[in-house]
């Protein structure tokens, strides 16, 4: 009888790289013309972040900005000598919902560009600011085939105010067939005929670490899947500055809990294994 532990369940860790004021729920207090005069903190949170993986020996998937990468190309080289993976997150920000396809053709591909030549590797992921692929521009993903992906994480099968696909596969699937993308969704737990968010965000936030804890552990357990965490760098940042004019519920989901989110980020790092989006779905080495 065999009676050697499973490995653990590899998880994938993943970063949106973006800093505060690109948010989607900030773009009426914030002009886009603004941003380039506006304090950026994203480099320094993405040391800390690049510390604490190091410190856990974990490995992630950065889905950054092309707007980011241009201005912070020592930083994206940073990552890539991490050893972690780098992938799209558009160039600036724009919702894939907001564009038609061939101005999503031209976010999707620019940014593609710009990373490859900073990062000096393949970028074959992409996830769409504010999951925004959904039953109304399904024909992003055939884009973003088109374009080169090979993967995209834009799809969150939820229902909430802002974006959210709750009819679709809970896990990784491929929407037009195994020679098309694969689509590889933020974890959910299945509860009560409802699919409840389980990979980070602000839910993360709010929630005590233990319940989060244990549904990614539900899902390595009962689900036999890796978990798919997001986050961002600006959640470990309580000191970034607050725009003036923000409405209560905006206030509350990006602020709440934004000083326990360090800690928590190094407790997953203890609890779960880590690895890149790319080599636990792609295989890549």
């Amino acid at each position: 009888m065999d009676t050697r532990a499973a490995p653990a369940i590899r998880n994938a860790m993943t970063i949106d790289v973006e800093d505060y004021f690109q948010v989607s729920a900030f773009a009426p207090h914030i002009a886009r013309e603004a941003w380039p005069s506006l304090e950026c903190r994203v480099e320094a949170n993405i040391d800390r972040i690049l510390g604490i993986l190091d410190a856990g020996q974990a490995k992630a998937t950065f889905f950054t900005l092309g707007w980011i990468a241009e201005r912070y190309p020592a930083m994206v080289r940073r990552i890539v000598a991490g050893g972690h993976e780098l992938a799209s997150h558009g160039y600036g920000h724009l919702r894939a919902s907001d564009q038609d396809r061939a101005q999503f053709m031209q976010d999707i591909s620019s940014s593609k560009a710009i990373l490859e030549d900073i990062g000096g590797q393949a970028v074959l992921g992409y996830r769409a600011p504010s999951f925004s692929i959904g039953p109304g521009n399904l024909w992003a993903l055939d884009a973003l085939h088109e374009a080169g992906y090979r993967y995209s994480s834009s799809i969150y099968p939820i229902q909430h105010d802002h974006y959210g696909m709750p009819d679709a596969p809970r896990f990784a699937f491929y929407p037009n067939g195994k020679d098309g993308l694969l689509e590889v969704p933020i974890t959910t737990v299945r509860l009560m005929q409802r699919n409840l968010p389980a990979g980070g965000g602000g839910y993360f936030r709010l929630l005590p670490y233990a319940l989060s804890r244990r549904m990614m552990r539900r899902v390595n357990r009962e689900d036999g899947q890796a978990a798919i965490f997001y986050f961002h760098p600006w959640e470990i940042d309580p000191q970034q500055p607050r725009p003036e004019g923000l409405g209560l519920k905006t206030r509350f989901r990006h602020y709440v809990n934004l000083g326990r989110m360090d800690q928590r980020i190094q407790a997953l790092t203890r609890d779960f294994a880590w690895d890149r989006m790319d080599r636990i779905f792609l295989g890549q080495p």
